[in-house]
């Protein structure tokens, strides 16, 4: 007889749907980083830099992975620009405000923001539209590859990388008679 084989734990609950989550967060680290990149490159002072990095880097983060749980979830749709605009358009004024107050705090202003809160959060409503393609498109990248490495014992991971399975045949599909189109006409 040979060696018994283990059985790869079944990863189920709340926990499933965090490692489902990790892509987004992941990419709110970074736009985080960014931003203590930027900091840094402006010569701010240390501490400074890393209030930014945590006041964006961790709003954003949930935000990420609040994201994949929705799609996980079924409440948003793979590829789907718009609703991620419409996400994005809330969670990035949000995350800002969150950013803004961690500032305020460490700085010490009485004051949170120089123009009116409306306005502020209008401006990165509008700003929004920009990290929402830029996030879709890095989640898009990565988050398939997660899911199939962690399909094997996260059944949350296992169906969600199926839906963007079908989702790619799908796009290809629509994407064969173009493609041939081309190549006809040259």
């Amino acid at each position: 007889m040979g060696t018994p084989q283990r059985a790869t734990p079944t990863v189920t609950g709340g926990l499933a749907y965090a490692e489902v989550a990790l892509p987004g967060a992941l990419i709110g680290v970074a736009a985080g980083a960014f931003g203590a990149g930027t900091a840094a490159l402006a010569g701010l002072p240390l501490p400074l830099i890393l209030t930014i990095t945590a006041g964006l880097g961790v709003p954003l983060a949930l935000a990420g992975g609040c994201y994949c749980v929705l799609l996980a979830l079924g409440r948003l749709r793979i590829g789907a620009v718009a609703p991620a605009a419409l996400y994005w358009a809330v969670a990035f004024p949000a995350a800002r405000l969150v950013e803004e107050t961690a500032m305020a705090w460490y700085l010490g202003q009485a004051t949170l923001l120089r123009e009116p809160l409306w306005s502020f959060l209008l401006f990165q409503a509008m700003l929004s539209v920009g990290y929402a393609i830029g996030f879709l498109w890095l989640h898009e990248r990565l988050a398939p590859r997660w899911l199939l490495a962690t399909s094997g014992h996260n059944p949350v991971a296992g169906d969600l990388a199926g839906r963007y399975l079908r989702h790619l045949e799908v796009m290809s599909r629509r994407r064969a008679p173009a493609a041939t189109g081309r190549r006809g006409n040259g």
